[in-house]
């Protein structure tokens, strides 16, 4: 046996015992995160009234399809599903355009100005106009009732084009300067050498785009609740959420969410439709993963 097998396998006490913790909190930490998750998982595949009981924990007591069945029945989950993805698609790669654009033209040290256009953006990250002047220029500007409204208000961050522009400005200059000796314009010098290489911190603010544009509802609250074709996934849960009573009969094949409570616990379906709009976002985040982490260290030092 090896020195080094021998050093692995003798450890000193106070190092086992240090280990043990370290794995210990590790694996409570996952089960106080896993668990929440599971939980509502049981009970979107438990009977409804099974579930009034109480007493599910990850698994569920009574196994049932039903609860699915009467959800995706709703035609209100079809269209707000639909229009999620789609406002979610455009949303995130508008917004990564014209954040990477906009970061791209502020790292360039002869942009005379870049300083006033930084400190520009960078109020609007402490400074807003508030609820009600920002209701009015939507009104004004004609985009109440429309799908603009999800994609316009929105499509340039600060924060975003600061993420982007500090990863852009980690990179050499000299790779600019080259293609330029080479004859490439600044779009071409944005479209192949900048964006390229800025995969990680876009790979970060897609992300952040993504789940923003999925998870929001608010708006269609404000501007769009008169217009049904303009639904959102989560305006739908939201709905569902405060829907606290049950009614009597009715088809659940109707786009009234209050028949569909009467044919399960008000319970179940919120479980059902959180999964329905969780999902997604599950599925997205493992291929951005190692890109989110390196987009946001790498991002943030600037050599």
């Amino acid at each position: 046996m090896s020195a080094k097998t021998t050093s692995l396998t003798h450890k000193p006490l106070s190092d086992k015992i240090f280990d043990t913790a370290v794995y210990a909190t590790a694996i409570i930490v996952t089960v106080a995160t896993l668990y929440p998750f599971l939980n509502v998982l049981a009970l979107s595949f438990n009977d409804s009234v099974d579930s009034v009981r109480g007493g599910i924990t990850i698994f569920p007591r009574a196994f049932t399809l039903e609860n699915y069945e009467l959800i995706f029945a709703y035609e209100g989950l079809l269209v707000g599903f639909k229009n999620s993805v789609l406002r979610t698609v455009l949303g995130t790669l508008l917004g990564l355009a014209s954040a990477s654009m906009l970061a791209y033209t502020l790292s360039r040290p002869d942009f005379q100005g870049r300083r006033f256009i930084s400190v520009f953006l960078a109020l609007t990250m402490y400074v807003s106009g508030g609820l009600i002047p920002s209701f009015m220029l939507i009104r004004d500007l004609g985009m109440m009732n429309t799908f603009a409204v999800y994609i316009l208000p929105g499509l340039v961050s600060a924060f975003n084009v600061f993420v982007i522009r500090s990863f852009i400005d980690g990179l050499p200059y000299a790779l600019q300067e080259s293609a330029k000796l080479d004859g490439a314009n600044d779009f071409t010098i944005y479209w192949r050498v900048i964006l390229p290489l800025t995969t990680p911190a876009l790979a970060t603010i897609a992300l952040f785009l993504a789940v923003g544009q999925w998870n929001s509802w608010f708006d269609t609250y404000l501007y769009n609740s008169s217009n049904e074709s303009l639904t959102t996934l989560q305006y739908e849960l939201m709905k569902v959420l405060q829907s606290t009573t049950q009614s009597s009969g009715g088809d659940y094949r109707t786009k009234n969410m209050s028949d569909v409570m009467a044919q399960v616990s008000p319970e179940s379906v919120k479980m059902a439709i959180t999964m329905v709009v969780t999902v997604p976002i599950l599925v997205v985040y493992p291929f951005l993963q190692r890109y989110f982490v390196r987009g946001m260290t790498l991002g943030a030092v600037k050599s």
